[in-house]
């Protein structure tokens, strides 16, 4: 909304800078020699400053905060929270900085995931698996969710409450809300932000979280919290900020809703043979059990992984001189938290180191730093050489890694889909091809 009406007539700015400087008069009433007498300014040049004024970031914030007062009315929100805490809320430019702000490198997989799943997670984990054993069994009975899985996501999210973000929500929805770039969503969960004040009887003041609204212990999104979060400690109140209990219950709840299915594991890492056919690898190509069986793929310990009906897609995030993983199901619900494999592949052996299960079989190799710009160069090459990748976003995703598998099978390299420094040489040199 913000910027919606951020464009100014230039006849006001030209108007502005027409307008000439001139100081007070002296004691006597007479203009001093060196300035110029005052010039009448013109009823458009009035106007246009008016105009001016209308359209100032300040009066565009001020008016999209009314419109969005007008919605909190709409929707249920009381008198009270829509004067006192929405009629307050303040324009905060960083946050729109932080929207816009994009990366300058690619993520390595070895990067995110030595920062993530990491000693100190692990330990603290475990000390977090005995203070609330007896709860965490109760939650597993009610939701089918095991405690590893949500100690897990309490982990990554908040670093077990922590650090639960330090921005006002309140003003980073309302400054989102109020900016052209996402405002639908934005709007649609300040509202349910304010329907929480008064349905939980919440304090304002002590709603902060992460720069885009996110809440409490694990990072709720208002519209997640409004619909799944539940009062774990039977206090009356379901706080995501100060009780670990709701927290803990509301992140249960949330994923058995996702469609967690209890009994199952989110995946585990294996071994590939030799002579793999990486093309079988993938996370939108699952496959029974029975497949990967054929193909060579078992436990790190070289046992069977099993048989039967079951799908699970194999994941290479390193290259081939990585671990590889097979996910089943449940990591995709962890998708769903979270749209991303790297973050899907923590939260599952953060769970598995927290129960005491072993460290990576393979080290994770050192991997070559690419920009983005780079990353979208490699898209724009894939594409005209006819391995479609779709739009060049600069994001190492599925497509991209379908893209570079299928240039790397066309130049008998090991067609794990990692754009290894000398995958990506090879292919910007490849000359553009030629109509026939």
């Amino acid at each position: 909304m913000l910027n919606r009406f951020s464009v100014v007539m230039c006849l006001s700015v030209l108007g502005c800078l027409s307008a000439p400087a001139y100081s007070q008069a002296n004691d006597e009433g007479k203009t001093p020699n060196n300035v110029h007498p005052p010039v009448q300014t013109s009823e458009a040049e009035q106007m246009n400053d008016e105009v001016a004024e209308a359209l100032s970031p300040r009066a565009l914030f001020a008016q999209c905060v009314v419109d969005l007062q007008s919605q909190a009315q709409a929707v249920g929100v009381s008198v009270r929270v829509t004067k006192d805490v929405l009629g307050q809320a303040k324009y905060k430019e960083k946050i729109i900085s932080l929207d816009r702000n994009q990366p300058e490198f690619v993520q390595t997989f070895t990067d995110y995931f030595d920062k993530r799943v990491n000693t100190w997670r692990i330990e603290k984990g475990q000390q977090m698996m005995a203070k609330h054993h007896a709860f965490l069994a109760q939650l597993n009975k009610e939701y089918g969710v095991p405690a590893q899985y949500l100690l897990a996501f309490w982990g990554l999210e908040t670093n077990f409450g922590s650090y639960k973000g330090k921005s006002p929500v309140i003003d980073s929805l309302v400054t989102l809300a109020c900016d052209n770039r996402r405002s639908r969503y934005f709007s649609s969960e300040l509202m349910q932000a304010l329907l929480l004040i008064d349905r939980e009887k919440l304090d304002d003041k002590q709603m902060v979280g992460s720069w885009a609204g996110a809440m409490g212990h694990t990072q709720f999104m208002p519209s997640a919290y409004m619909k799944y979060a539940v009062d774990g400690d039977k206090d009356g109140q379901i706080n995501l900020w100060e009780s670990e209990k709701d927290a803990l219950a509301s992140a249960a709840n949330f994923l058995k809703n996702l469609g967690w299915q209890t009994g199952y594991k989110w995946g585990r890492e294996v071994s590939l043979p030799a002579s793999f056919n990486y093309l079988l690898a993938g996370k939108n190509d699952p496959k029974p059990l029975s497949i990967w069986n054929t193909a060579g793929v078992t436990r790190t310990d070289g046992k069977a992984i099993g048989t039967g009906d079951m799908k699970g897609a194999l994941l290479i995030p390193a290259g081939h001189d990585g671990p590889a993983f097979l996910a089943y199901k449940n990591f995709n619900v962890i998708l769903r938290w979270n749209n991303s494999e790297y973050y899907g592949i923590a939260v599952g052996h953060l769970a598995d180191r927290i129960v005491g299960l072993g460290t990576l079989s393979k080290p994770l190799p050192k991997l070559p730093s690419y920009t983005v710009d780079e990353m979208r160069q490699l898209q724009d090459k894939l594409n005209e050489l006819g391995f479609d990748v779709g739009k060049a976003d600069g994001i190492l995703g599925p497509g991209t890694r379908s893209g570079i598998r299928q240039f790397q099978l066309s130049q008998d390299m090991i067609a794990d889909g990692y754009p290894a420094r000398n995958v990506f040489d090879v292919l910007m040199s490849q000359p553009r091809p030629t109509n026939s």
